[in-house]
């Protein structure tokens, strides 16, 4: 929650969602949303810097299933299989605190194939999301994640 991380940590992961969401793609949009007031921020962290994060988002507040978003991981660190790991990461706990719920990503077209390395599947046609091609991905509970 936010209100476990300091104002130098807040600091931290805003600038880290707003360099990859807002600058390096290009985007003008509205990265903070009231979304993150009750997410659960997963963050690895480099130092003072974030390597790589996510945040979680419970049942009924994007979608039905809970879901996982803003996911990235910082230029210096990608390649590492540092973003692999937090999604892991993330997906155990997503599986931890709602056992045997779905999960709904919104995903970049670009990032298909590596989303379903985790057992999503693709549950929509392609749809613009503040300008960048998007689908929403579905992993069922079934099908519990094995990274490949």
């Amino acid at each position: 929650m936010l209100d476990d991380l300091t104002a130098a940590q807040l600091h931290a992961v805003f600038a880290a969602r707003e360099a990859v969401f807002v600058v390096e793609q290009s985007c003008a949009y509205q990265e903070l949303d009231d979304w993150d007031l009750d997410a659960e921020h997963l963050i690895a962290w480099h130092g003072q810097r974030i390597a790589a994060y996510l945040r979680v988002l419970a049942p009924s507040v994007r979608f039905a299933e809970p879901s996982i978003g803003r996911i990235l991981t910082s230029t210096q660190h990608r390649g590492s299989g540092l973003g692999r790991e937090l999604l892991r990461r993330g997906l155990a706990h997503v599986d931890a605190k709602y056992p045997r719920r779905d999960v709904r990503i919104s995903a970049q077209v670009y990032l298909e194939r590596f989303y379903r390395s985790f057992g999503f599947v693709t549950a929509t046609e392609p749809y613009a999301e503040d300008g960048i091609p998007h689908i929403e991905m579905l992993r069922t509970a079934a099908r519990e994640a094995q990274p490949g």
